[in-house]
């Protein structure tokens, strides 16, 4: 027979377990979510409340069967990008949101019934990124709710190797790092880091910030970070704020302290009634600090698409004396303020108008003949069977630059994913 459910908060769906059991189950009481369960019942802090007997007549019953059927958990993608900072990428990921470290595979009949590795709740993600400027290999390791406790755990290696245009630069290492969530929103996190970052093939000798960093470096770090978000969505956000603070002391072959600070505001302007067609204003302010022990591989860059368009990959940091090599600076401040609108009632195609701004320093200052200053307009084209992420091009025109500023007014991404 029909049958018809009240309308309610839902409850999440429960995990399935190894053996097949639902964990973390409440009983069901009969009544929506947050609602009490005799609502005419005074409120009474002297006595518990003691349910009625109710006398069920069976002839009055109608059995209901319910079948539930597990989502997928798991993903195999793969795709291919372009973008004017990193050049040609590929991408390989096996990613599993209901991993089992512990549940070892017993015959190949597990594989086949899809029960090997599989039901925890854990997170396992393995990623390989080739490309012909960066390269990129991961495997990742994520424990969300540590010993029955809110407490997060990641453990995670790598591989990382860039061809850059002074020297080419190789990282090893992993990450392992706990996380704790106060509030919806807010939520604090640390991190050890420990990694060999091998520098090679200087294309210039005689920089003495460059010399000194050739060959094996040997990096270790604690991390703490205090975050605040309350975005509607991570990626491609349309209102709310993130705010990330952190603090990282390195030590091994350099020893310096590192200080960020993140924010991010978004605001929808305007939508159509169904929520479609929204217009959303964002700023981003991105500061950060860093001693002056800071190996050249750790300074901060600015220039390309993901920092300060208009200009070219790290194409507006500072150069070493008397040479055209990029050493950067232990000194960051860069913002971003942008109005996205849409140009079609499909909201596949939107336009993009845009300033870009700030510095990077040798020192901790801001020296206005160094301060960059670019707008600019662009197009994001979102094709679903691509990807989530929209194709993007965007043309930056820099009215204010620094001496020795390699510009570039053309920048672009394009990736394609399933």
């Amino acid at each position: 027979m029909p049958v018809t459910l009240a309308q309610g908060p839902a409850a999440p769906a429960p995990i399935r377990t190894a053996q097949g059991v639902p964990e973390n189950v409440a009983p069901l009481t009969g009544q929506p979510e947050g609602m009490p369960a005799f609502p005419n019942q005074p409120e009474s802090t002297a006595q518990p409340l003691i349910e009625p007997y109710v006398d069920i007549d069976p002839s009055m019953s109608t059995p209901v069967d319910v079948y539930v059927e597990e989502t997928h958990t798991g993903r195999f993608m793969f795709g291919a990008g372009i973008n004017s900072d990193a050049g040609v990428t590929g991408q390989i990921v096996i990613d599993e949101r209901n991993f089992d470290v512990t549940r070892v595979p017993t015959s190949f009949q597990d594989f086949v019934n899809g029960t090997a590795f599989r039901g925890a709740g854990q997170g396992f993600r393995m990623e390989a990124m080739p490309g012909n400027l960066v390269q990129r290999y991961l495997v990742s390791f994520t424990e969300p709710y540590l010993l029955n406790t809110r407490i997060s755990l990641n453990a995670s290696g790598f591989l990382y190797d860039r061809r850059f245009f002074d020297w080419d630069e190789r990282r090893v290492g992993g990450r392992l790092a706990v996380g704790y969530r106060l509030t919806p929103d807010i939520s604090v996190a640390a991190a050890l880091r420990g990694e060999e970052v091998v520098i090679s093939d200087p294309r210039v000798i005689g920089v003495e910030a460059l010399d000194r960093v050739v060959g094996d470096n040997e990096l270790y770090s604690g991390r703490v970070t205090l975050t605040h978000d309350t975005r509607d969505i991570p990626f491609m956000p349309t209102e709310g704020h993130l705010i990330e603070l952190s603090y990282e002391q390195v030590f091994g072959d350099f020893d310096y302290p590192r200080g960020e600070a993140d924010l991010r505001r978004y605001f929808i302007i305007r939508e159509r009634p169904d929520g479609s067609g929204r217009h959303t204003l964002g700023y981003i302010f991105r500061l950060g600090f860093s001693g002056s022990n800071t190996p050249l591989f750790e300074n901060y860059f600015a220039g390309g698409f993901s920092t300060l368009r208009g200009f070219d990959f790290r194409g507006a940091s500072p150069v070493a004396p008397g040479t055209s090599v990029r050493v950067g600076g232990t000194f960051r401040f860069l913002g971003s303020a942008e109005y996205i609108f849409p140009l079609t009632a499909d909201d596949m195609l939107k336009g993009a108008l845009f300033v870009d701004f700030g510095t990077v320093e040798e020192s901790i200052e801001i020296n206005a003949e160094n301060y960059r200053v670019a707008p600019g307009f662009g197009l994001r084209i979102n094709v679903p069977a691509l990807g989530p992420a929209p194709l993007s091009f965007d043309f930056a025109f820099p009215v204010a630059k620094a001496f020795g500023d390699e510009t570039q007014m053309f920048s672009f991404f394009l990736g394609v994913g399933r």
